[in-house]
């Protein structure tokens, strides 16, 4: 029996898409990767994944895992006769445990329908960023995406308990554990986590949550360097039992691209200063919620407090706090749009990097006079998870020859910091060269030896994460 009449008979006709109908796998979010698919699947369950990579495996067909298509680095661009199996059917919330304070979902649930879901119960699935209204949980356990959130909650990982996923040969690995502690073994889940669909299709996930906040506090800072910032961050977290929600760098250049790509903002300020800082703190506490006498907010007050010692020695020149959910709103949607301001530019040297807090400001230092080095005319566009310490480093190059050694030399600085060349996106198509020039040699070998016992066909996620 033909392969695609073998899927359509096994997940129904209707969910295995050929020709035009695949065109909304075709590329990635960016435009850079393009798609060829045989087919698109899209099984409903988990059962039809199993069948689906039972026939795949046995016919050593490679397959590309996809879930919302927001991949930053061409995690999920399908070679010629490849199969897309997509998860987007998969979107159920099978169970929320309010007292457990867990969620049992679908891996194609999409990350603000979980978020609403949530809600209801006064809880908060606590991860953000702007991809929120498409990307879907299970390829953010793929990637071990990050966002806006870390600083106080982790990264994808941290919220996770427990995973199911299907094997390259069909076979089901359940690892939907409720528990906070089970130290029988290897930690599978973890090692499924991040490898971004070149081992196994994560089809569900039990997710922790958290108490949603009563009351949060938002400002944007003007700072005169960002040591000052990290010392502004360190205070905060002093101050308020590491109640920072959120820590965000915007350079003035940043502001003056928004600006270019959306006349209607507002900038934060009346005039333009060099280093802007998102703050948020979040509260649980009831107090921190109840209006004071003068009408004022408690937690409001709090953050006020440690930003007037600053301003008083001058670290901080400028500040607005928001004084209500449209304020706060449009604060973060300043941030959010970075995506769509920075990465519709070409051509484009796209950085995700990790530092150590205390070194970010020496990595823009030296990056800027290296750059000058290699292209005068380049022009430098970051924005950073300050409070982490990931920074989205984008260079446009004046000559499009120039960007492999741009990349090359953003590597060398980033490692002599102690830095890390991929922070959040993933590695993908776009940084197998780093992986090749940067990654330990041991440790690309390990890689390679648990790709071959769990896919020894070769058939998961083909040519992405692991370099040649």
């Amino acid at each position: 029996m033909d392969l695609l009449e073998r899927l359509r008979k096994t997940i129904g006709e209707a969910h295995v898409l050929t020709g035009a109908d695949t065109a909304p796998w075709a590329s990635d979010w960016l435009g850079k990767y393009h798609s060829a698919p045989m087919a698109v699947l899209r099984p409903g369950t988990t059962a039809d994944v199993q069948a689906v990579m039972a026939i795949a495996h046995e016919t050593g067909t490679p397959v590309v895992p996809v879930s919302g298509n927001t991949s930053l680095s061409g995690g999920t661009q399908a070679p010629a006769g490849s199969l897309v199996l997509s998860l987007s059917r998969m979107n159920r919330i099978r169970d929320i445990r309010p007292e457990a304070r867990l969620a049992v979902v679908d891996g194609g649930v999409v990350l603000v329908n979980l978020q609403t879901a949530v809600a209801s119960h006064g809880l908060s699935f606590p991860m953000s960023f702007g991809a929120k209204g498409s990307c879907m949980i299970a390829g953010m356990l793929a990637t071990n995406a990050g966002g806006s959130n870390v600083v106080r909650h982790g990264n994808t990982r941290d919220l996770c308990i427990g995973i199911e996923a299907v094997l390259p040969n069909g076979e089901l690995l359940d690892l939907m554990s409720e528990l906070h502690k089970d130290n029988s073994g290897y930690d599978l889940r973890d090692l499924l986590i991040g490898s971004e669909g070149t081992l196994a299709i994560i089809t569900g996930a039990v997710l922790k949550l958290v108490p949603a906040p009563k009351a949060r506090a938002t400002a944007m800072l003007a700072v005169k360097s960002l040591g000052d910032a990290l010392a502004i961050l360190n205070q905060l977290q002093d101050a308020t039992g590491r109640a920072v929600e959120a820590f965000e760098y915007m350079p003035d250049r940043y502001f003056d691209a928004l600006a270019a790509k959306r006349p209607d903002f507002r900038p934060p300020f009346a005039d333009p200063h060099a280093i802007n800082i998102l703050a948020e703190i979040g509260s649980t506490v009831a107090r921190d919620a109840t209006h004071e006498d003068d009408g004022s907010v408690p937690l409001n007050n709090r953050l006020e407090e440690v930003l007037a010692g600053f301003m008083e020695d001058g670290a901080i020149i400028d500040a607005v706090i928001a004084q209500n959910d449209a304020q706060r709103a449009q604060m973060w949607e300043s941030r959010e749009a970075a995506a769509e301001v920075i990465l519709s530019r070409h051509p484009l040297v796209n950085n995700d990097i990790a530092l150590p807090l205390d070194r970010v400001e020496a990595f823009l230092t030296r990056m800027g006079d290296e750059l000058t080095q290699i292209d005068p005319l380049a022009e430098v566009i970051e924005v950073a998870h300050l409070g982490d310490g990931n920074i989205h480093y984008t260079v446009f190059p004046s000559d499009a020859a120039l960007a492999d050694p741009i990349m090359e030399r953003v590597e060398e600085v980033t490692i002599a910091l102690g830095g890390s060349f991929s922070a959040e996106h993933g590695i993908g198509l776009s940084k197998l060269p780093s992986m090749r020039r940067r990654k330990d040699r041991v440790a690309l070998a390990v890689m390679r030896q648990v790709k071959q016992a769990l896919d020894p066909k070769g058939i998961m996620n083909p040519g992405k994460m692991l370099p040649d």
